[in-house]
């Protein structure tokens, strides 16, 4: 008997136990994600810039905004495999004085940003060499990813942010006609617009 009344005084206890447990701590939201506005001859749009996933890649570009080192460039090649399928190519286009140092690559394997439609990406030669260019996807392209055979070593490009406002402004970079004969330095056949649009400024914002 006396056993019993010991058991059912413990199971009595366990409720008041309960309610004395210590309370959790609210958790601190995520600081929002870093947006530039990108002011072109054409109109205007904002990327965001994934620092949490892509902080390598993010970060540089944010060098080249908060240094201003992007106001006068073009979006000097556009590539078009279909509609609403290629990309546009914008940057400091080999001018050294534009450049900075070559950054670390981050693949898609690591980051988990994949080339999806409006997804910002840089371009490279080999692993550790991207700089001052930014691709813009048009249309999801998983073969610009990690595992993909083009570049041949398959790490792929790094994908780094997105056009959240403005895609109609990117469209109408990617619409205006390409020359059949013009190239840059050699390169790009067909990729070069008549007329390429300018950027004007690209700002930091504040973001909603």
């Amino acid at each position: 008997m006396t056993r019993m009344v010991a058991i059912l005084a413990g199971l009595l206890a366990l409720p008041a136990l309960a309610q004395t447990s210590p309370t959790p701590l609210p958790t601190t939201p995520a600081p929002p994600l870093p947006r530039v506005a990108v002011e072109t001859s054409v109109g205007r749009f904002v990327i965001e810039a994934d620092t949490r996933r892509a902080p390598v890649s993010a970060g540089n570009f944010l060098r080249y905004v908060e240094q201003k080192r992007l106001d006068g460039v073009t979006f000097y090649r556009v590539s078009k495999v279909a509609d609403h399928f290629g990309f546009v190519q914008f940057g400091v286009d080999g001018d050294f004085k534009r450049m900075l140092p070559p950054i670390k690559h981050e693949p898609t394997s690591q980051t988990g940003i994949k080339h999806t439609d409006f997804t910002l990406s840089s371009p490279r030669n080999a692993p550790g060499t991207a700089r001052g260019e930014f691709t813009i996807m048009l249309g999801d392209q998983p073969g610009m990813d990690a595992g993909s055979a083009d570049p041949a070593d398959k790490l792929g490009y790094a994908a780094w942010g997105h056009v959240v406002e403005g895609q109609d402004v990117v469209l109408k970079i990617f619409d205006a006609p390409d020359s059949p004969t013009k190239t840059l330095r050699g390169s790009f056949k067909g990729e070069v617009p008549v007329a390429p649009v300018k950027l004007m400024t690209a700002r930091r914002v504040r973001t909603p």
